[in-house]
């Protein structure tokens, strides 16, 4: 499914901008594998932006969300493997590590190419995947993100996971993850995915994309984000970071992200998204949103310290 078909779901506006400005399909090696980055080039903008899809998402569908800065920023939206247009050989052996150092490669890689400063924006899981690349690589000059579930917080294991696969102690999903992570089953079978919009036919579409939310994904790629180790946020003291968390999140509820953000040692600050869903389609936080990276975008942003 094409980013037409998410655009139907956003205001006209929106809609209008999806389909005049289209990114163009890109193709990075990394590790042998075929990585799809889809890029709308700004060469005259003062920043960059590359925005990071969760586990029921791909570039196609958060580009209708992110056209409208498009100009503003130079966009590059990665498709997460084995997410979105990206092509592995193994799609069973991807786990939630391969996609923080891809993302931390890729961070590096682009600012080798291009020194302007550049914004991590994450939606959903992509939010603790910029926090986690910002911190690692220190070449980011802020972070974005629509939510912080840190996997180390039991309440946010168990909305990130379907039923009682949430509550798995962590010992066992090892266990689990040992003998069955490559088996690869429908997303709706490990989370929530009905629950990403209020709107029922935009959540259907979610559930329903081979893509993103209707793809067979590994067992491991959930059980090794529910184990995985984040940087605490007591020692993440550089990087500001922005939560711009939808407030009507039937999904992943904003307090479980603001506990998280209350803990940054980086500046920070709280945006909300007004009667948005975890996909944010509604006004007024969708304008919210926008406006919120505009500011971000269009002031002058200060170099990152290098790591």
């Amino acid at each position: 499914m094409d980013s037409a078909s998410y655009a139907r779901f956003l205001p006209d506006s929106y809609r209008r901008r999806a389909t005049e400005v289209r990114p163009t399909s890109t193709w990075w090696r990394w590790r042998g594998e075929h990585v799809h980055i889809a890029r709308a080039a700004a060469p005259d903008a003062p920043a960059r932006a590359m925005v990071i899809h969760g586990a029921a998402g791909h570039s196609g569908a958060l580009w209708p969300v992110c056209s409208p800065f498009a100009g503003m920023a130079d966009l590059l939206l990665p498709d997460l493997p084995p997410y979105g247009a990206s092509v592995v050989d193994r799609p069973g052996g991807i786990r939630y590590g391969d996609w923080v150092e891809l993302l931390c490669d890729l961070v590096l890689a682009e600012r080798l190419r291009d020194d302007r400063p550049l914004v991590l924006v994450g939606a959903s899981m992509g939010g603790m995947l910029a926090y986690e690349a910002a911190a690692r690589t220190g070449q980011v000059s802020a972070v974005v993100a629509t939510c912080l579930l840190d996997p180390a917080d039991p309440e946010a294991r168990r909305h990130a996971a379907r039923g009682g696969l949430g509550s798995i102690p962590r010992p066992v999903l090892g266990v689990l993850e040992r003998f069955a992570g490559g088996v690869r089953v429908p997303m709706s079978w490990m989370a929530e995915v009905g629950r990403i919009s209020r709107n029922p036919e935009l959540a259907a579409l979610c559930a329903a994309d081979p893509r993103g939310g209707g793809l067979h994904a590994p067992i491991g790629l959930l059980t090794s984000f529910a184990r995985y180790r984040h940087t605490p946020p007591e020692d993440f003291a550089e990087t500001p970071v922005i939560l711009a968390h939808p407030e009507a999140d039937d999904w992943t509820p904003p307090e479980i992200s603001r506990r998280f953000l209350d803990r940054i040692k980086a500046p920070t600050t709280l945006v909300e998204l007004e009667n948005c869903g975890h996909y944010p389609a509604e006004e007024p936080g969708l304008t919210r949103f926008a406006e919120t990276l505009y500011s971000l975008i269009g002031n002058t942003l200060e170099e990152p310290t290098e790591a």
